[in-house]
């Protein structure tokens, strides 16, 4: 059943009381009576109290699963990820074009500029991502999964090559290296997934793989997150 309409029925079902009680309204106020006026009006405001909190709630869990919080993972720790660290919520989507054998990554860059030096990190965020039925999970979609992360981390490291690179290195131009790389990791991680179908087209799966681990090598002398900032006079 479409999410949207799932949420349309829920609200329904729980204002349900507030429109039988506005029935009674119209009626009584055909005879001059305002008291279910009042009723009405404190029996909403009553509502309201309760749905509003509830909601905030509700996306904030969405978000971040902070009934059980795991905290952002660096690429240092790649190996050791598995679908049991996927802890995010997951309430309406049960399905991916017809299957149940889907997952979703949340990874992201990370930086902080110092005066003397700038660090740079790729953050696999475990809390909000999730995996939907984790008995039918592969090792196929964990794979898939994860190599979103290795995009991050391929771009964290272009990012600090950039840097390096930089003749004059101002907070200024670090920015719009940031700005510029995170634009460009979006725009990868849509094409790979669109390109392997998720995972689905085998063939293209192998050779982003291939492409990924290559230019991670490439880039092996930017692992460090932290760059020491030297201006070249």
């Amino acid at each position: 059943m479409n999410e949207n309409l799932v949420a349309a029925l829920v609200l329904l079902i729980y204002f349900s009381p507030i429109f039988y009680q506005l029935t009674i309204v119209i009626r009584e106020s055909k005879k001059g009576n305002k008291l279910p006026l009042k009723k009405l009006y404190r029996f909403f405001k009553i509502s309201m109290l309760i749905l509003i909190p509830s909601v905030i709630f509700f996306f904030i869990i969405s978000h971040t699963n902070y009934l059980n919080y795991q905290k952002p993972m660096k690429f240092s720790e790649y190996d050791k990820i598995t679908f049991e660290n996927f802890k995010g919520l997951n309430f309406f989507k049960k399905t991916f074009y017809g299957s149940t054998r889907f997952a979703y990554i949340v990874t992201s860059i990370e930086a902080d500029i110092e005066k003397d030096s700038v660090s740079i990190s790729a953050l696999f965020h475990p809390s909000r991502s999730f995996v939907y039925n984790k008995k039918t999970y592969s090792k196929d979609l964990l794979s898939h999964e994860k190599y979103h992360f290795k995009i991050t981390e391929l771009f964290v490291r272009k990012a600090k090559e950039r840097i390096f690179k930089l003749k004059t290195k101002n907070k200024g131009s670090i920015n719009y290296i940031l700005k510029s790389i995170k634009k460009e990791e979006r725009r990868y991680q849509k094409e790979y997934d669109y390109n392997t179908f998720h995972s689905y087209v085998h063939s293209e799966q192998k050779r982003y793989e291939r492409e990924i681990d290559s230019l991670l090598n490439l880039l092996n002398n930017f692992k460090k997150s932290k760059i020491t900032l030297h201006e070249k006079k």
